[in-house]
């Protein structure tokens, strides 16, 4: 449940640079060559293998050659579908910090710890692996189940309007790729993210794990009523349009604890707002005007 356009707007605020694209992350011609040549060379020794077999007197010659086809057929695959190699890894990290340098640090996104994170974490990772040569373009992508990926500056921004520090305990509502929760996560001491699709909330975690991110916990269930369990926060994201600020937000949020959250607007799109809860009351403000896919609110 993440953002589908944004609507640049307020004083200070560049206009939109052009998306950038980046195709170096797909394999060079060299490099297929260099994997078919890999797996013929396999499929030849497969061959030579196979013949070898013969020797071993009929009874065990059939297992002998299913075997050594199997094992050959297994590795040409993972020859033939290996993941990016080092020097792509390379090449997307280098889109990362160009991301960082063109669309957030040009723009206003200026928290120094803000900045480290986004161009740490690895965008590519939380998207389908054909859109990689698309992670580091400022624009919102495809994920499972006809949800999006926030756009990096969005992210960024939202990030920043939290005010952490390091020490906090951050609720994410809408857990989405699990991208917005890895950037938290690099940042506060724990972050829980609630996801009403469970099988978003499944691959997030899923996803979240082998990456390191031990300090994050993912959680099906609905956002408007919050994570009481966990309550109280130091800061609360939303990642999706509300109807309204959930009370239930509002009360399970700290003294002096900061809320970002989109909020409905008669015109069809969301104000970006910012609280802060001060003698028990959210004081808002209104960041600028966003569009994101709506936060689902089951029926009561």
């Amino acid at each position: 449940m993440t953002l589908l356009d944004m609507r640049d707007a307020g004083a200070g605020r560049h206009p939109s640079r052009p998306a950038l694209v980046f195709r170096d992350a797909r394999p060079s011609d060299s490099m297929l060559e260099a994997r078919a040549r890999a797996v013929g060379q396999l499929l030849l020794r497969c061959r030579q293998r196979v013949a070898g077999c013969g020797r071993l007197g009929r009874s065990r010659t059939l297992g002998c050659q299913l075997s050594v086809v199997s094992f050959s057929f297994f590795i040409a695959c993972v020859l033939l579908a290996s993941p990016a190699t080092a020097q792509d890894e390379a090449a997307l990290a280098r889109a990362r910090q160009q991301m960082v340098e063109q669309h957030l640090r040009a723009r206003d996104i200026t928290d120094a710890r803000v900045l480290w994170a986004m161009g740490k974490v690895p965008r590519h990772r939380f998207i389908h692996p054909a859109l990689a040569p698309e992670a580091y373009a400022d624009r919102a992508l495809p994920i499972d189940e006809g949800q999006t990926i926030s756009q990096p500056y969005i992210v960024a921004l939202m990030t920043q309007l939290l005010e952490l520090r390091g020490p906090e305990r951050v609720l994410e509502v809408g857990t989405g790729s699990g991208y917005q929760a890895a950037v938290l996560a690099e940042l506060v001491k724990e972050v829980f993210t609630i996801e009403i699709l469970p099988g978003l909330a499944r691959s997030a975690a899923a996803r979240l794990a082998p990456l390191g991110y031990w300090n994050v916990e993912v959680r099906a269930g609905d956002g408007y009523q919050g994570w009481p369990e966990k309550a109280p926060f130091d800061g609360i994201i939303v990642t999706a349009g509300a109807s309204h600020i959930p009370q239930p937000l509002i009360e399970q949020l700290k003294e002096g604890g900061r809320l970002v959250i989109p909020v409905d607007v008669p015109v069809g799109y969301q104000e970006l707002i910012q609280g802060r809860k001060e003698r028990g009351k959210l004081i808002t403000r209104r960041v600028a005007p966003v569009r994101f896919v709506p936060l689902i609110e089951p029926k009561r």
